[in-house]
């Protein structure tokens, strides 16, 4: 069986989830979930990151030991997981000293054995936002250009890691698409950043500095830097330390799905880190933009950070769980393009639930279920393999399957629901062209059960493409239209309205 392994970034823990967690988690679930619907042996990993500057910082803020603080922010991130309905695999914690702490070890002294660690004194500006030096010339009015503060001036002897020694492979692999950075512009990026000229990077600081994180195995007065810490889970939580079946079984990952603010750790220090370490690299690096409300940054001080288990809770009251959870789910799948900026208003929200999802699927399906039932259709002898009467309703199928896959397989989320309901559309209109309501004789009766027969087929191709972005619609569309997939038999089975329509 092909194996397909899946990542987000683990996500920092110096703060309780926003919608931009949100978004990433489900762009990779859909991923996992698809693949797994391919017949592949999917392994889909997501985790906390809970050392460095930032949350030593927080946790003082709040009179909290660091400890405590991080058990706390990573407990709501496991619980977003499940609200969110993710099929992950497992969650790993980089505080976890079981699992995590042994591959951090083994990595240390394994790049320390092949000579790409070394000490020097270094001076130089540092972002505790980034958890990472930054030079002069990439500030804007004196300052860091992601978190519009002035960095820290830092000198101190710390360990270095030899990334200059690896940019012209990693140059290479990236160029020819053995490490494929999707989209192109990233791509370009990363690439404008070797051609500027990258120097060694510091793997420590001074335990005088940070405290909170994995001491240097042999020299107790370092820390680890957060950064070498955090990519290594990607092999922890799959036994590198132990070089288990596991391991060997789904390394290299085959999509890693990160923002675009840590593209240079992944793209360039975590390669060279794998070069070193004589470790194939991932294959896809899959990069996604920033969620801005009403047109601005989220920001506790502007007050407008979006809260997924609040926005989730809010249209639950509509009808269930599943519904809050699949229109939170829709609406960042479907409004924010898969690898840009995208923006969130509660309007823009509500139109997208009414006008597709209360609108679209779910009338759809309301309409068929009902006009089964008025021509008293309780069972439909139907052959699933395509042989619906109306060409163009199997055509229009053909087209959206062919569609979804080139653009699922593409990264495109946006346009592949797009086709999806380009389909839903055609049988509305395939409905006003028929009026399968009109009954007067018992040829327009004969003729209105088939096209009610390719409505429902059509509705459990539908329900199939729709799993993966919405898992428990399409497993509604299912239940309700009672498909036997031994006997290609469907039954008109009465349930709740599947979106409420918002008021």
């Amino acid at each position: 069986m092909k194996k397909f392994y899946i990542t987000t970034s683990i996500i920092y823990t110096n703060a309780f989830p926003h919608l931009g967690a949100a978004f990433e988690f489900i762009q990779a679930d859909v991923l996992a979930r698809y693949h797994k619907a391919l017949g592949e042996d999917v392994f889909f990993l997501t985790g906390t990151d809970e050392h460095g500057s930032k949350i030593a910082k927080k946790a003082k803020e709040l009179n909290k030991n660091p400890q405590d603080f991080v058990d706390e922010v990573s407990g709501k991130f496991r619980e977003l997981t499940k609200v969110l309905n993710l099929s992950n695999n497992d969650f790993i914690r980089t505080t976890d000293k079981k699992r995590h702490w042994p591959t951090v070890k083994k990595v240390w002294l394994k790049l320390e054995e092949n000579g790409d660690i070394y000490k020097k004194k270094y001076k130089g500006l540092y972002c505790v936002g980034c958890e990472a030096f930054i030079k002069e010339k990439d500030l804007i009015d004196n300052k860091c250009p992601i978190h519009k503060v002035k960095p820290d001036i830092v000198e101190e002897e710390n360990h270095f890691f030899k990334l200059s020694k690896y940019l012209p492979e990693i140059k290479e692999k990236i160029e020819k698409n053995e490490i494929e950075i999707i989209p192109q512009t990233r791509k370009n990026e990363v690439l404008g950043f070797i051609k500027q000229g990258l120097e060694d990077i510091s793997f420590s600081r001074s335990k005088q500095s940070l405290k909170w994180g994995f001491s240097v195995p042999g020299d107790p007065d370092f820390t680890i830097y957060v950064w070498v810490d955090a990519l290594t889970n990607y092999i922890s939580a799959i036994g590198y330390a132990q070089e288990n079946r596991q391991f060997k079984k789904y390394w290299p990952a085959d999509v890693h799905c990160i923002g675009k603010d840590i593209l240079k750790f992944h793209a360039l220090i975590w390669p060279a880190m794998l070069l070193s370490l004589e470790l194939p690299l991932p294959k896809k690096i899959f990069v996604h933009g920033f969620i801005t409300v009403d047109g601005q940054k989220m920001s506790k001080s502007l007050g407008n950070v979006i809260d997924p288990f609040e926005l989730v809770e809010k249209y639950s009251s509509a009808g269930s769980p599943q519904v809050g959870t699949d229109a939170v789910r829709y609406f960042l799948l479907r409004e924010i393009p898969s690898a840009e900026d995208g923006d969130f208003t509660y309007e823009k929200f509500e139109q997208r639930y009414n006008s597709d999802l209360a609108n679209g699927v779910g009338n759809l399906l309301s309409r068929v279920r009902v006009m089964a039932d008025n021509l008293k259709i309780k069972k439909l002898e139907i052959d699933l393999k395509f042989k619906i009467k109306n060409l163009k309703l199997k055509n229009k199928i053909r087209e959206t399957k062919s569609s979804y896959k080139k653009n699922l397989e593409n990264f495109r989320f946006n346009e592949t629901l797009r086709a999806i309901w380009d389909l839903i559309s055609f049988c509305d209109k395939y409905i006003e062209k028929e009026r399968p309501w009109e009954d007067e004789n018992y040829e327009l009766r004969i003729k209105n059960q088939g096209v009610i027969n390719d409505l429902l087929v059509a509705l459990d191709n539908i329900a199939e493409l729709l799993q993966p972005f919405l898992p428990e619609t399409s497993d509604r569309i299912i239940k309700e239209i009672a498909r036997d997939k031994k006997t290609g038999k469907f039954k008109n089975k009465k349930g709740k309205l599947l979106f409420p329509k918002l008021n």
